[in-house]
């Protein structure tokens, strides 16, 4: 049945596929990571959301629209998204293991003001944890692509809920971390989430491995 778009947001397969992408997305992965430490140092935050919400909507339109019929990723593509995000996970997690143990190396003034990076490096930042995340890939493009095959023709609808979901999640992280950054600027805050973003980097990369085998 159709549904005008004024009205999608009440299709049962909106809604659902609204729930799924926020259910997906708010475990605390790479992405979500990277997005709080930019809205914790209010550096390029509508920037870094810009590039991962246009990220997430293009990989769930790659899953509903084509990939979900062709029947999920590759082996071999799969294989090679794996291990790409295994190496990027772990070269990350040694740069937040060393910030951890010298804050000042890291970048850490004595204020606990975090040095400023440039547009072209959070660029850079951003499209590498948006596009060279498993998880985002696994999450999206195939889960949610998947999933959307049980709605027939509303599949599209169920797309459009998912990415509505990304937007929103997207937005609230990074607009509430941005409120706090005012409030967490310290020297032993940085070293804390330093060391927990090393480990779940690192934690990350080796159940990647795992799931190889």
């Amino acid at each position: 049945m159709s549904i005008a778009l004024p009205f999608v947001s009440l299709s049962p397969a909106f809604t659902a596929g609204l729930v799924l992408s926020l259910s997906l997305i708010m475990a605390i992965g790479p992405q979500n990571a990277h997005v709080l430490r930019m809205g914790l140092q209010r550096q390029h935050v509508w920037l870094t959301i810009a590039i991962c919400v246009v990220t997430d909507v293009s990989l769930i339109a790659l899953g509903v629209l084509g990939l979900a019929q062709l029947g999920g990723l590759s082996d071999k593509l799969q294989g090679a998204l794996i291990g790409a995000g295994v190496l990027f996970l772990a070269v990350y997690g040694w740069q937040a293991f060393l910030r951890f143990r010298h804050p000042r190396a890291g970048g850490i003034t004595a204020s606990g003001v975090p040095q400023a990076l440039t547009r072209r490096q959070a660029v850079l930042q951003a499209l590498a944890f948006s596009w060279l995340n498993p998880h985002a890939w696994l999450d999206t493009a195939v889960l949610i692509g998947t999933a959307s095959l049980a709605y027939g023709q509303g599949s599209r609808v169920f797309g459009l809920g998912a990415a509505t979901g990304s937007l929103l999640w997207f937005v609230g992280l990074g607009v509430a971390m941005f409120w706090l950054g005012r409030r967490l600027n310290s020297v032993a805050v940085w070293r804390a989430l330093d060391g927990l973003v090393a480990l779940m980097m690192w934690g990350t990369a080796a159940w990647l491995v795992a799931s190889l085998f």
